[in-house]
């Protein structure tokens, strides 16, 4: 009898990876280096094993794709707070990976305790990556108005001027953000062993519980978390002064930063990183502020008005667009770095090559329904009505969406550079959809004084001047 798990990528791959070891598991490919998805463990030749962003492992075995999953108890708890009946079995806690949810204020902000949001005028904002505990959250003190802003990471830069707090998740020993302050840590999270509901009722999942049940607890050097502690740093670092007359400049963090960075540097806008706040760089721009934040947020906050011009992927604003047709957001200027191709993929034992063969293979296999995955919700929607390929199921997927195929989708909508990657999963394009770089986007309903407008416009110009020259060499 075959027995699925499902591992993580990420912070807890290298501790689960010496539990598993511990464990007398010992895989081949799952490692820092690997880039497989499908560890193989030799001598457990019955044991199934998948790699999966952190976030996707609780969903994958709450609806009994895998019988037991490696994940933090935060996004555990965070799907339970929506979905109380999932068929989710907390097993154990392993006892490392060890953080906490801590709700945060701007050092700025005169919120200064929990007592303080029932006084607070308006409806109180939490930006978080954790929705669903962040209204769990505001329910619990019976906030009269609230809102919650569903994000892709980096909740932590939207206080004090786009919410008035962050629920952040913090490891162990890390830092709060210096610019905020702790009011309250609402979980103190560990990495947890789970298990389907129905799996752990019907199926014989002891030989491999208690392999993990004798691998004791995986020796982690780790330092308490701040959470709720008393703040280590005591003043707002020092650096631009933020006013209510910049114009805000949201730039992407992670993989497109370095690109963006040197873009905007050869346009001769200086960004410089703040020691303890990396979120809020300066610039040598007088009347910007500059925020860094996820890609894949910027065109939902340039349309609530949190960003007057943004650089984002062409990719995330064409989802965004698709999701909110009469969002005032609008493409500036083509940039031409960060390119990539938005694709259609599927296993290379799927006997298609085009949408059409899929949509043959619908109409001749009488499938219940087509899974597509992909983190583009909106854009995979759009391209499955398209083409007809009804019935469907979108899997809305945090990366590592390689994993997937062919085993929890059929289909997959994906940003490939050179494909290489795909091919080494055994994994084949059948359609190309567009080509994607990065954009300047600002809002139809931009407003502010003379003097905003004129910075505006030399950010535009400038860019647009250095991307014409790059054009030519």
């Amino acid at each position: 009898m075959q027995v699925k798990l499902a591992l993580p990528k990420g912070r807890l791959l290298s501790p689960t990876s010496r539990l598993l070891q511990n464990a007398g598991l010992d895989l081949n490919g799952y490692d820092g280096q690997s880039r497989s998805y499908r560890p193989q463990c030799p001598s457990f030749p019955g044991l199934f094993l998948k790699v999966f962003h952190e976030k996707d492992v609780p969903i994958q075995v709450a609806i009994g794709n895998y019988d037991l999953g490696i994940c933090g108890l935060d996004w555990i708890e965070e799907l339970m707070a929506k979905y109380t009946s999932s068929a989710l079995v907390k097993v154990r806690d392993l006892k490392y990976g060890r953080s906490s949810l801590c709700v945060a204020a701007s050092k700025r902000s005169p919120l200064r305790s929990i007592e303080d949001l029932g006084s607070k005028a308006g409806a109180v904002c939490l930006a978080t990556e954790y929705p669903n505990l962040a209204e769990s959250f505001a329910l619990r003190l019976r906030l009269k108005r609230f809102k919650v802003f569903p994000l892709w990471g980096a909740a932590e830069a939207y206080p004090p001027e786009n919410a008035d707090l962050a629920l952040v998740s913090l490891p162990a020993g890390s830092p709060l953000d210096g610019g905020l302050h702790p009011l309250s840590s609402i979980l103190s999270a560990s990495a947890f062993l789970i298990a389907n509901r129905g799996s752990w009722e019907s199926k014989d999942l002891s030989p491999v519980l208690q392999c993990l049940y004798s691998a004791g607890n995986v020796d982690e050097a780790e330092g308490e978390s701040v959470a709720g502690q008393p703040d280590r740093t005591e003043e707002t670092p020092a650096g631009h002064p933020f006013c209510d007359g910049d114009l805000w400049l949201g730039l992407p963090d992670g993989h497109q930063q370095g690109p963006t960075l040197e873009l905007l540097s050869k346009a001769g806008i200086a960004v410089w990183e703040q020691p303890g706040s990396p979120r809020r760089p300066t610039t040598n721009m007088d009347g910007v502020s500059i925020k860094m934040v996820r890609p894949q947020d910027m065109p939902v906050q340039v349309a609530n008005g949190n960003f007057d011009l943004a650089i984002t992927g062409e990719d995330w604003l064409y989802d965004h667009l698709y999701r909110f047709p009469g969002s005032p957001v609008k493409e500036i200027l083509k940039l031409g770095v960060g390119k990539v191709r938005i694709v259609a993929v599927v296993s290379n034992k799927l006997p298609v090559d085009s949408p059409q063969g899929l949509r043959e293979l619908l109409r001749k296999n009488g499938l219940s329904a087509l899974r597509i995955a992909s983190e583009y919700t909106s854009i995979a929607d759009r391209y499955a009505r398209d083409n007809h390929l009804s019935p469907y199921r979108l899997i809305p997927t945090w990366g590592a969406s390689e994993a997937f195929l062919p085993e929890d989708a059929d289909l997959l909508i994906e940003n490939v550079q050179t494909g290489r990657t795909l091919a080494q999963h055994d994994l084949k394009i059948i359609d190309i959809m567009f080509e994607s770089s990065a954009c300047l986007v600002g809002s139809t309903n931009s407003v502010g004084g003379g003097s905003k407008l004129k910075r505006m416009k030399r950010i535009i110009q400038a860019l647009r001047r250095t991307v014409n020259e790059s054009g030519k060499e």
